[in-house]
This record gives C-alpha cells, structure tokens and sequence, in this order.
C-alpha cells in the first residue's frame, strides 16, 4: 500500500526530486506443485480448491434488518459516497460535510495538518471533526458516521511515542502466536486513544522471493506460520467472535493484500504470481482462510496480478471465490489507486474494479472527485448495475453496524480516547521488549562468545548502534521510513542505550564509536548495521548481496578483528540477505531483522546477569531460509531447488555447538551478470514498468497518447519500421525543458555496471542543435548526470538513422546510484532542437558506432 504525502514537486535541474513526483485452519499436508501458469477463469463458480468457511462471525438478523432500512432511505449519491475513500491530506471536513465519505484514511508519513509532530490531541481533533461532519445531514441529507482507517503495521507507526514493535518477519521468528495476539491488542488501544477506527492489518503475504522490498512484512516463508498468525492478530485487534467482538478496546482488522503479493516473478513489487491455482490456494491463501474463518471484517485487494490480470479487477477472485466460495460477508477495500492499474482503467474511473467486487475505491490526491462523479454516471448509465451498488453499501453498513459505529460516542468520547497515558506505556512497551527477545534469532557462535559478561569493557560500533530509526526500518512515522532521529522517538530506546545501561549497572565500561576508533581497547566490540529503512518499492532488489560495491560495514569488521578484537555482529535486516563476508568477519552473529522502538531489550539476551546466570536465552528461530549465494533468491523450502546456508527453522541457543566456520565461500557468484540480457527502455514503445513524460517550468505532463505538447516542447510518435514505433522530440529557444523515462519506484541495475554496460540509443538529427543538449539518468537520492552529447550528435542530411553508446561508468562516475535508479533515460535542452528516437536499451556490451567512453 503506497503511503506518502512528501512528494517533491518537480523541477528541470534536479531529475531525482522530478521523479518522486512523478498483506478455518486447515491441516496443509497438501502436495506442492510447480510454480506454474494457470487460467484464472474469470466470471465463473469457484473451484473446489477453495473451502467453504466456517467464518465465527455470523449474520445477525437485527443488523440485517437495520441495514435493508438504511439502503432504503439512501439516495444514490449517498450510496456512492460510501464506497469512495479519500485521503486525510486531500480532502476537507466541508468535503465531508458536502459528499458524506464511508471511510477516509491516513497514508504513512501523512499526519494531522501535515505535521509529523502532530500530538493525540490533533489525531483526535480530526477523527472528531471529521465523524461530526458525516453525521451532519445538512448538506448531504444522511447520517450515516464515517470511519478512519490507519497502516499501523507495527504498532501505532505513524504516532510520535507510540509503542513500535518488530517488524512482521522478526515476529515470525517469534513463532509465537499468543504474543501476536497480545501486540495485536497493544496496537488496537494506542490507536483507539487517537479516534482511529480501522487498521489495515494484518498483512500475510507469504513471500517466495526475498528480492521484493516488502519481504519484511511477512512473517514466513511457511503458511502455516502466516495462518496461525493471521487469525491471532486478528482476534487480538477485533476480540474473538465470543469475546468482546468490536467491543472496548477493539477495532477493525484488514487482511492483506488478497491474493498472491508475495509471489510475484522475481519479487517484483506489484507485479505478476504466476502459480496455478491449487499453489495460489496453498502457499498465498491461508492467511485468508484462518483471518476470515476468525472474523476479519475487510480485506484489503492487492496491486499485482494473477497470471497477467490485475487483482483490483478480478471478478474471479474477489467475488467467485473471497465472496462466494469462501463466504466472506465483510468488505474489500481497494489499495492506494490500486484501481487504476486496471486494464482499460484510470485513477478516476474503473467500472471493471466495482462489478469485479471491490467495495471500496482508496483514491487518494485529488482524483477522488472525479472517480466519485464518473462511478454516479456509471450506475446512472447502468455500466455499474445497481445491485453491485447496494451489494457494497450493504457490506459496509454490515461492517459499520458491527463495530456498534452508529451506537457508539463520537471519537472524542469513546472510553480509550483521549487517555495519552496508553501510547507508549511502560506495559505495552514490556509486551514490545517481549517480541524483541524472542524474535532475535543467533546465527554464529564461535568459542561461545556469547552470552557475554556485562563486566567487561564493550566498544559498540556500527551506524545502527545508536539509532532508533535505522533499526525501526520502514513504514517507522515516514512511509519509507526516512529522515528520523532518535528525538523522534520517545520513549523508545537504542540498542546502544540497552547495553550502556547493562554494562554501566554492573561495573563495566561503553564507548560508542560508529567508525569503530576506540579511545581504550575493548574487550568485545559489538558492531550493529544492516540495511537502511525502507517499504514497498524502493526496497526491492536484484540480488541479496548485502552492501554490494560498498563494503563499508565489511572493512568495519575486519579492522576490528586484525586488532584481535572479538565480534559480535548485530544484523539489522528486513530480509535474511547474503552476507557470507560478514559472518566469516564475525565471532558471533545475530539477525535482529527491524526490532522498532524497544532495541534496549537486545541487550537482555547479548549479556547474562552481574552473576554470570542467563537472563534470556536466544529463542529465535529462522521463518526465512538464509541464502548460501546472492542469487540463492527463492530459498523456501517449498521450491525445487532448496540448499540454503542455513535452513527454515535453524537458530542456536546458548550452549549449542556452533555451525557455521570462518571460511564460507565468498565468492558472489553473480549469476545476474551470466547472460543478463538487455533492458529494454523504448522498443517500438515504451517498455514496462518505465513510463513517459515532458517537464517544462515545474510542470509535468504524462505522455499517455500519439501527441503531447507544452509550451517548449513536444512529442509525437512517428513511423520508423512500423507504425509509431519511434518518436520526435520538438524544443524551441523559450525555455527548458526534458523528456524523460522514469518509474515511481527505483530499479536496481548494478548487474549492468557490473558487466560494464552501455546505455544505447538510435536517433535522427538534421539539423544541429542550437543550444548544450544534455543526456541524463536519474536515481533516489539527489544526484546529477548531465551528458553533454551535442559534439556526439551527428547530422546525417539523408535522413538516416544512427546509433550512440554511453558507458554506464559515464553516469555512475557523476553520482548515479545503480541500486535505485528511477530513469534511465532522459534528455534536457534549451535551444532549437529536432530530435527522433527509437530502440532505447541498456546492453551488457557494446555493438559498434559513436561510443562515448568515461573511463578516463
């Protein structure tokens, strides 16, 4: 689910800022076949495949009754407002008042008037205005509440103090469902003290590759581990069916993303399962049989497809088999403009998307509008028939009847709000220390160095040593999890802080320095890093070598051990990554994945008593096989090929013999420089997942059809060998402006560089450029690439066409960071300018022509 509201408005000087711009128990004992194609068989009966649930939640016939009364009185503006679901930074409490939303939510790094440091009291101020003008009737003639739905994925995430636990795959390492059960409710009360409704949690992808940048919000690669998750979380965020269902100290769940987001080809985020449908229903689906079968409410649909067609708009999915099959009666809420990934379909209008069974349209910036006056237009035309209409009314009134919204006081008023005291509590941060033991998982043990005597004199090095946010990762009060400082966590605690207390108590002696330069030679050294924040998108990789072309923690490691220092290595990860090097340059290794707030509790098991008795023992245990090679990226034990370094299931304890030696093969072995083929950019059209644009003066234009144009510059696509298979780029001498290729997440190409690619490209030129024309790629982080190309342009008067070759080294020499880039393409100019282009790619060797060489 995309979450962000920073997004930076575009400029022509600056290509990385321009580009910003632009989730019953069944015994599985089942076979597990190959991981294949298979038809999804849209429009038609559910296959046997799926079970009939036994869902805990029943229909109840006062509620029923009370829903039927309601949809009679609505009108179909009322009815449509329902399913829309704007976001809080672009829509007002006079927007409310006017149109009378179902829902509204909060994306992460979005807060109360746009301030991070925005208190309870505003989160409150808003839930209060915001149910008060949905309940006024003046405008929109209904009474009907509203209802607030937040990503608080590992705790109240995007609250300043908030009790922040480990993220999902630490959990699974847990192994312990009645501690979900018991963080699942933590949660619930932190975010009912804001006047918050509805979490959309939990997310039970079970993740196939570790490549995808979410793989972190998975707790295992085993679906057992993820069903059994999936149902206490849920009965921990929504009480049991029999236990104060929806009552005090309870709100809505959301099981997430249905179906299939953990197993799409090569972990692309958002992109295509290719399983046949018995593996879809047994390694992807059992998060949703045992979450349903507990009672979850909603389940949020999911951005990648299902053999090529988007999920938002399959019928088969949504309706034959989550509605009808498997007897879901709640609603399904769509992701952030999940629906306009649809074929055929935009931000601000999908039919496809309502009669395929969504319930809710989660269309955040300004497309709400729109989408809301095309959706009435649909149903008024029939396009939408009216009894898919009230079908989705139907299920959110059944949802809001459940959770006692039309009964209960106004967010102000309800019994937790309000009661500061709660978020962040010295119980609820105990339950957080908890999880952040048992979730720690000991890799190595060399000597057993650990645990170790909290009398000694420790060096804590490492940039994670010291910082809350690092060790939070992702979707930490910003989306991806950036810009945080310690200050910004009250209340929380470093793992440095952890062991400076432990050490200092029992008489022995810190020193903390990040680059590992001790003023007095220590004893151990613990060394804590890992992987910077991250969430969906920017976090996906192209192999798991963890600081690949930087070895910057490595050096770290064996400087410290050529002074005859022992090391304890502390991994902070959101996947298990290669790291081979690492743990060969370690005494002892922990994967402590993303611990959140409470990274004190690290300490609890690295050190035993003053007495030297164990206080905690390492429990552990790897719900992700670790990869013996970088490109060892689907390890599972449920895929043919499965020789991990270290198996599902392994973690030592205190005492146990150590398993792995000091000599582990480094040797990266980059298969995805063997045969890599090219990445083609624009062949006969853009190719996915690049898309295309003009910017001028700040102004960003998408290039959606045959022929665009701003003021300097235009584009159109002409004929080179077939029809529109090239393009024309048209600038004048009035002012700047670019084309460029560009993605909305970073792509990680190191494996080009690493075979010493070229970025190539055909053109047309017949006349010269009047002003500097300037080559350009574009990464995350600020950067800047500019080519000059004009002495490599050549005018050919026949009109014929010619290629240029760039070596990548051209672009990573000026700062291009290979590991996110966001455009691989694009051209600046200023003068009178011509340009044609066509077959643009990124090779592993050159072919021939005007070859433009950096490496001198």
């Amino acid at each position: 689910m995309r979450r962000t509201k920073a997004m930076a408005k575009p400029t022509l000087n600056n290509l990385s800022k321009l580009l910003v711009c632009s989730s019953v128990i069944l015994t599985l004992g089942c076979s597990q076949p190959a991981e294949t194609s298979g038809s999804s068989e849209p429009n038609n009966a559910a296959t046997p495949i799926w079970p009939k649930l036994d869902i805990t939640v029943k229909k109840q016939p006062e509620i029923e009754k009370r829903i039927q009364q309601i949809l009679q009185k609505m009108t179909l503006e009322q009815k449509v407002a329902q399913i829309i679901q704007p976001e809080i930074g672009d829509f007002t409490v006079e927007d409310m008042r006017r149109y009378g939303f179902g829902s509204y939510l909060n994306g992460g790094g979005s807060f109360p008037q746009s301030n991070k440091h925005a208190t309870p009291a505003d989160w409150i101020a808003l839930a209060e205005s915001m149910y008060q003008a949905s309940v006024d009737d003046s405008l929109d003639g209904t009474k009907i509440p509203t209802m607030w739905g937040t990503d608080a994925v590992h705790g109240h995430n995007n609250v300043i103090g908030a009790t922040l636990f480990p993220h999902n795959i630490g959990l699974g390492a847990a192994n312990n469902p009645a501690l979900i059960k018991e963080i699942a409710g933590v949660t619930a009360r932190e975010v009912l003290v804001t006047g918050i409704d509805w979490i959309f949690a939990p997310t039970v992808a079970t993740v196939r590759d570790d490549r995808w940048g979410r793989t972190y919000e998975g707790y295992s690669e085993d679906p057992e581990i993820v069903g059994k998750y999936s149902a206490a979380i849920v009965e921990g965020l929504q009480g049991a069916a029999d236990d104060n269902f929806l009552g005090e100290g309870r709100v809505i769940s959301s099981v997430k993303h249905f179906l299939g987001d953990g197993g799409t080809v090569d972990g692309d985020d958002q992109g295509n399962n290719i399983s046949n449908e018995q593996r879809l229903f047994d390694i992807h689906a059992q998060g949703y049989v045992h979450g349903l079968t507990a009672g979850a409410q909603t389940v949020m649909a999911s951005f990648n497809s299902w053999n090529g067609d988007k999920i938002h708009g399959n019928q088969y999915l949504l309706t034959n088999v989550l509605k009808e099959r498997m007897g879901f009666d709640g609603l399904v809420v769509g992701d952030w403009n999940g629906h306009g990934q649809v074929a055929g379909c935009t931000n601000v209008s999908c039919a496809q998307s309502m009669n395929a069974g969504l319930d809710i349209f989660m269309v955040p910036t300004d497309a709400w509008k729109p989408l809301l006056e095309n959706t009435l237009a649909q149903i008024q035309s029939g396009v939408i028939p009216m009894s898919r209409l009230d079908d989705a009314v139907t299920r959110i009134l059944r949802v809001k009847l459940r959770a006692g919204l039309f009964d209960r006081p106004s967010p102000a008023n309800r019994p937790l709000s309000g009661k500061t005291e709660l978020i962040g509590s010295v119980e609820h941060r105990e339950v957080a220390k908890q999880a952040v033991r048992e979730s720690l998982v000991l890799l190595k043990n060399k000597n057993q160095l650990l645990p170790l005597s909290p009398n000694t004199k420790v060096l804590m090095a490492g940039d994670a040593a010291d910082n809350i946010g690092k060790q939070s990762g992702g979707w930490t009060i910003t989306w991806q999890g950036t810009g945080n400082e310690n200050s910004d966590f009250p209340g929380g605690s470093s793992i440095y802080a952890g062991v400076k207390e432990a050490v200092n108590a029992a008489g022995g002696s810190v020193e903390l320095a990040v680059n590992g330069e001790f003023t007095n030679k220590p004893d151990v050294a613990i060394v804590v890093f890992g992987e910077e924040p991250y969430a969906e998108g920017n976090g996906d990789l192209d192999n798991l070598e963890y600081q690949r072309g930087k070895k910057r923690d490595l050096a770290l490691l064996r400087s410290l051990q050529e002074q005859g220092i022992p090391v304890v290595s502390v991994f902070i990860t959101g996947r298990p990554l290669w790291v081979n090097p690492e743990l060969n340059a370690s005494d002892a290794f922990v994967a402590a994945w993303l611990p959140g707030s409470e990274g004190s509790a690290v300490a609890d098991v690295l050190f035993t008593k003053v007495d030297g008795q164990i206080q905690y023992d390492f429990k552990g245990k790897l719900s992700f096989s670790w990869p013996k090679s970088p490109n060892q990226t689907r390890v599972n034990r449920f895929d043919a090929q499965y020789e991990p370094l270290l198996p599902y299931g392994f973690g030592l304890q205190y005492g146990d013999a150590n398993f792995l030696p000091d000599t582990l093969s480094e040797d990266n072995e980059s298969s995805s420089q063997q045969n890599l083929a090219a990445l083609k950019i624009f062949d006969r059209s853009v190719q996915a997942p690049w898309k295309m644009a003009l910017n001028q003066a700040g102004k960003r234009q998408a290039i959606n059809s045959s022929v665009v144009a701003l003021n300097t510059l235009n584009f159109e696509t002409i004929d080179r060998r077939v029809q529109e298979d090239a393009f024309s780029l048209h600038w004048n001498e009035s002012q700047e402006g670019q084309f460029v290729v560009y993605h909305d997440f970073p792509e990680d190409l190191r494996a080009y560089t690493e075979t010493k690619g070229i970025l190539r490209f055909d053109y047309q030129l017949k006349e010269k450029p009047s002003a500097e024309v300037y080559l350009q790629m574009g990464c995350m982080d600020v950067c800047e690439s500019d080519l000059n190309i004009n002495e490599h342009l050549k005018v050919d008067p026949s009109g014929n066409w010619q290629s240029i070759e760039v070596e990548l080294s051209c672009f990573s020499g000026k700062g291009v960071d290979f590991a996110q880039v966001i455009s691989p393409f694009a051209v600046r100019s200023s003068g009178n300018l011509s340009l044609s282009l066509s077959d643009i790619s990124i090779q592993t060797q050159a072919i021939d022509t005007q070859a433009i060489s950096c490496l001198n």
